[in-house]
């Protein structure tokens, strides 16, 4: 029995961690202290003048435990860890809490390669970024090996020197110099990987000019086609430094963030300047309860964010001071291995960035709110039934509903459909070819669709909050308050699989079918619910698992008339050329293969029960769609 009055007496007056936990003994709080005795004291004392938030938190405290430590940068760095590990209920949490990608140049190799990586090491690699749009730091590499053939592959170059191998297919497509071929090459090797740190550095003005010169001397020499390689260089390096604003005068690496408050969430973003270039800017959430001040939220928010970044710049601007600013600075400064600071801009440059930061957080709150407004239209009687029958926490307006159609495994499709408002949103329909699972894996293919389909609508949040997109130009922006997937609990749980792995929070039931093949119930959090028949949720119900069926039959179908320039016995898993011949020469027409039992086949030369199995299932799901 944890005895509330007497931990707290012994409470030591040191630095340290503490952590709140409920009776289930979940971690609800994770909080540091200059003095362990005095903070988490406070908690338990007069409560009027706690937030409201607080005030629900320490009504859910059944006992704490406490970590102390030598200095309260320590504090700081266990705090954030431990916020990372269990995301408490009652801290604020960064939603788009994740390690973003650096470019490496690989200069600890005798060939330096140019790659995409998320561990920033103390090596000799020369590193670039973090690059928070993956699009950009995809094209950028892109750039550079359209620019210059240096090498992609991981090999051994002195030993395939040593044993005289033969380059690969890149250097016969002129992708790779080839410096497996031997040690000539080495010096203009380096040349380009020099040029190519120059622009990965934001110094393509100085190399522009030397690109410039040798282009107007390879085209005095009347070397053209040299000069035309140097032009096409020129275009490259000029098209991507149009992309880029320049937004200050200064060379400083800098960091901008400035948060909108809004009544339930709150957004902001990140400028990322590079030697006076806003080479990237990224959106995030903060997902907090009402009554914290916006000084609290930038705490939070700096403690997380660069709590998973590798690069932290030499200035970061925020909009006010913090009252931990000190220790904040001591731990930047650590991680960055010099010197850190937070400043609040009063004018110049840093000023008008910060204001331009501040209109953008405004702009993403804006548009979260739009996008996540929820329908204003009253809902029909069968979606409050649903709702209730399901006791999920809103009225499911929108219901996603996913199908897989396939014969023996062949031609594996997935459908997915739209109801909103009780009624089919046609345009918002989708369909998918499998193409990760072979054979027959309901489960696996429906995995494959829904990851597809989720993680590109979360990547579309990303692109409309960044304004790359506008809300017309994302496919799949729109999440489901419901998806129904038409089958049981094998396949919920397929579908709860997705949505855990993309950390997604959606209500997920099974539309299940009768002996008959027609809708008898809905499998929904390990229980499964049957409907009543002729009323209107069940006759929505059935709707919607009849037009999911018939749009994955009808895709399938599509498909098949396409690749069915052979015998369709080979479509069947299992059925080769002589077991083919074998079918035909003991039952003489297809009819009669079509119709035959389990028991008759397997007295066909060379047939297994697998393989008869396969064969009637095949025929009986393609009557199955005439029929339907």
């Amino acid at each position: 029995m944890f005895d509330l009055k007497e931990h707290l007496k012994i409470l030591p007056d040191k630095p340290g961690v503490y952590i709140m936990k409920n009776s289930d003994d979940e971690v609800i709080y994770v909080g540091k202290a200059i003095s362990l005795k005095n903070r988490v004291r406070q908690y338990f004392q007069s409560s009027k003048n706690h937030s409201s938030k607080v005030r629900a938190m320490v009504s859910n405290i059944d006992h704490f435990e406490y970590i102390v430590t030598d200095t309260e940068l320590e504090a700081l760095i266990l705090e954030c860890n431990l916020i990372k590990k269990y995301r408490p209920k009652y801290n604020v949490l960064l939603r788009d809490d994740k390690t973003y990608p650096h470019i490496k140049v690989t200069l600890n190799e005798a060939y330096p390669r140019v790659i995409k990586t998320r561990r920033v090491l103390k090596d000799k690699g020369k590193y670039f970024g973090p690059y928070t749009n993956i699009g950009a730091l995809n094209q950028t590499l892109e750039i550079i090996h359209q620019l210059y053939p240096i090498r992609s592959c991981k090999k051994n170059i002195d030993r395939m020197i040593e044993r005289k191998e033969r380059p690969c297919l890149n250097f016969h497509i002129k992708k790779c110099m080839g410096p497996c071929r031997g040690e000539e090459g080495k010096e203009e090797y380096n040349r380009m990987i020099q040029e190519i740190i120059m622009i990965l550095s934001g110094k393509e003005a100085q190399l522009i000019k030397t690109l410039e010169g040798k282009m107007k001397e390879a085209a005095k020499e009347m070397d053209f086609e040299q000069a035309a390689v140097f032009r096409d260089q020129l275009m490259a390096i000029e098209s991507t430094l149009e992309k880029q604003k320049i937004v200050s005068n200064q060379t400083v690496d800098q960091d901008v963030i400035a948060l909108a408050i809004g009544e339930d969430i709150n957004c902001g973003v990140v400028f990322f300047i590079r030697e006076g270039k806003l080479i990237h800017r990224e959106p995030f959430t903060l997902t907090s309860d009402e009554g914290e001040t916006k000084e609290e939220l930038l705490t939070a928010f700096i403690k997380q964010f660069y709590n998973n970044m590798d690069y932290i710049p030499k200035e970061i601007l925020i909009e006010e001071k913090l009252q931990e600013e000190e220790v904040l600075q001591a731990w930047l400064s650590n991680k960055r291995g010099s010197k850190v600071q937070l400043k609040v801009p009063i004018r110049g440059d840093k000023k008008d960035i910060l204001e331009m930061a501040e209109k953008n957080a405004a702009t993403t709150l804006m548009q979260y709110k739009s996008l996540h407004k929820a329908s204003e239209k009253n809902p029909t009687e069968e979606l409050k039934q649903l709702q209730e029958l399901l006791s999920i926490d809103e009225i499911p307006f929108r219901i996603e509903s996913y199908d897989i159609s396939n014969i023996s495994g062949l031609q594996s499709v997935g459908s997915m459909i739209v109801f909103e408002e009780g009624k089919a949103k046609y345009r918002d329909y989708r369909r998918f070819k499998i193409k990760t699972i072979t054979g027959p894996n309901d489960y696996g293919s429906l995995e494959e669709i829904l990851h597809r389909r989720f993680s590109r609508g979360l990547l579309e949040t990303e692109q409309l909050l960044s304004g790359e997109i506008a809300m017309t130009e994302g496919k799949f922006l729109v999440f489901p308050d419901l998806i129904m997937v038409d089958g049981g609990f094998g396949q919920v749980s397929s579908v709860k699989k997705v949505l855990d792995l993309l950390s997604l929070d959606i209500p997920v039931c099974g539309m299940i079918k009768d002996d008959k093949h027609k809708t008898r119930g809905l499998a929904f959090e390990g229980r499964e619910i049957i409907l009543e028949k002729s009323t209107p949720l069940f006759r929505l119900i059935y709707k919607i698992q009849e037009e999911v069926h018939r749009f994955a039959i009808t895709y399938h179908k599509t498909l098949r008339k396409k690749t069915m320039l052979h015998s369709e016995l080979e479509d069947i898993n299992g059925v080769g050329e002589a077991r083919r011949k074998a079918l035909i020469k003991y039952f003489g027409e297809m009819d009669k293969i079509k119709n035959a039992s389990i028991e008759e086949l397997l007295k066909v030369d060379g047939m297994n029960k697998k393989v008869a199995e396969n064969i009637v299932s095949y025929f009986h799901q393609l009557n199955e769609e005439k029929e339907s």
